[in-house]
Formats: structure tokens, sequence, C-alpha cells
């Protein structure tokens, strides 16, 4: 595993930047936008929440960011690659090499060992695991998941299959991590415990992450959160300085009233 000295970029450039991203769905002959003029950037290390309610545009944004949508309007920028600058081609090809991305459902493998799942993007690169077996087992026991490398997905539960499709998502050292509501299909307790392991992720691997949630426990544990309604971030309601309270999060909330 890369110390986390080594981790962190030394010219703080920004890992992702949005610029003024549109993006529109027909409605009754209408195009309506279900992200409107987001611009927002995340710094090496960073820890960001995206909040914001059922509707709000949260999903959409975060596939535009990672690629696997394409804006209406605006240009992402990810880890120095301008993502609209090719074909599905290159976004899928950045998001090999520069992007992690955990999801609210595990979409593991369930003919696959969680080691062979976790390798597996490795082996979509063209690698091979075993010159990586030092970093995966850094991984492993960094999640909490090193006693079950050779269970089936069938046998974990929830949280433990969380933690493995983390290490999935970081297998390739990403520069960055995004994160669909990833504690929204776990217990309470389990939810708590992917969160404190992404904090460690972030202070560890030195990785920048964005997640976003509609949930204030999870978003008080980012270093900030901004809040999404009707498809726009509310650049003046922006917390930083994080990690939060919870009660400073349902102010925040209450004051919008969203």
């Amino acid at each position: 595993m890369t110390p986390p000295s080594e981790s962190v970029a030394v010219d703080h450039e920004p890992v992702l930047t949005a610029r003024g991203v549109f993006r529109f769905r027909e409605a009754e002959g209408q195009q309506v936008p279900t992200v409107r003029d987001v611009s927002l950037q995340l710094a090496p290390r960073e820890f960001l929440t995206i909040m914001g309610p059922s509707g709000s545009g949260k999903s959409t944004l975060l596939h535009i960011l990672a690629g696997l949508e394409r804006p209406s309007a605006g240009d992402v920028t990810v880890a120095g690659v301008d993502l609209g600058a090719g074909d599905e081609e290159h976004r899928a090809a950045v998001r090999r090499s520069k992007i992690g991305f955990i999801f609210q459902f595990f979409h593991l493998l369930p003919d696959l060992s969680v080691v062979e799942n976790v390798t597996l993007p490795l082996r979509i690169l063209g690698q091979n695991p075993r010159r990586h077996e030092g970093r995966v087992a850094s991984l492993l026991d960094l999640l909490g998941v090193a006693g079950l490398r050779d269970r089936r997905p069938a046998n974990l539960s929830g949280g433990e299959m969380q933690r493995v499709s983390i290490a999935r998502a970081l297998v390739t050292q990403p520069p960055l991590l995004l994160a669909d509501e990833p504690t929204g299909n776990l217990s309470s307790k389990a939810g708590e415990e992917v969160i404190g392991l992404l904090r460690s992720v972030r202070d560890q691997l030195g990785t920048a992450i964005l997640l976003v949630t509609h949930n204030p426990r999870d978003a008080a544990a980012a270093d900030r959160v901004a809040f999404l309604h009707d498809g726009a971030l509310r650049a003046d309601a922006e917390l930083t300085g994080g990690p939060f309270d919870v009660a400073d999060v349902f102010r925040r909330l209450q004051e919008l009233g969203i």
C-alpha cells in the first residue's frame, strides 16, 4: 500500500472540477432541468458530501461527474482529464483509472470470492492481481475484511459486502472515490461503520471522496457539506470545517426548508 505521505497530490490541483453543468429531460414536450448550473471543485484528500432530498438530482449529478451520463451543457474534469474530450470509450478509460465508485447496492459477483471481487478491476485493466498482493492485503485489512477473503457474497452481511465493494473501488488506487447513498441498504450500526471507514480511507490513503446522501448522519462526517435543491447547489448554505454535529446539518436543512 502506498504510504499516505506519498498518495497526496503534490500540486494541489483539484481532483474533480465541474463547471456550469446542466442536465435536461423531456417532460410534456418541454426540456426540464434535473441538474441546473452546478459548479464545484474537490481538492486532494477532501471529503465532500452533497445532500438533498429524493428527486433533487443527486444521483444524476453523480453519474455526470463519473462520466456515466453526459451533461446537456458544461464540463467535468477528473484528475486533469476532461471527461467530455472523447467518446464513451474515453470516459470508460477515465473511470477505470481515476475513479472508484460505490453504490447503495453492492454489485458483487456471486460466484467470485471476496478477494476475486476486489481484484476484478485489476484483471479488467489486464493486470495480474498477484503482482498487487501486498496492496490488496492492506486494503482488506484497512476495511476489516481480511479474514473473509475466501468467502462468497452470499455468506457476508450487508455491512461486510459494502466493505468489500469499497476495497474493490480502491484497488486501482484512484485519486477520486464517488459514493451514491452507500449506507442506504444497511442497518444504522453498519452504516455508521461504513462512514467511519470512508474517513479512514481519506486519512490513510489520501483519497478524495464525494458522497451523495439524504442522510444527515452520513453528511455530518464530511469536511464540507453542500446542499442540492431542485437540481441546483445552494452556494449560500454550504457547511465547511467538518466533521460536524448532526444537529448542525439538521439545522441547515430546516433553514433551507428541504
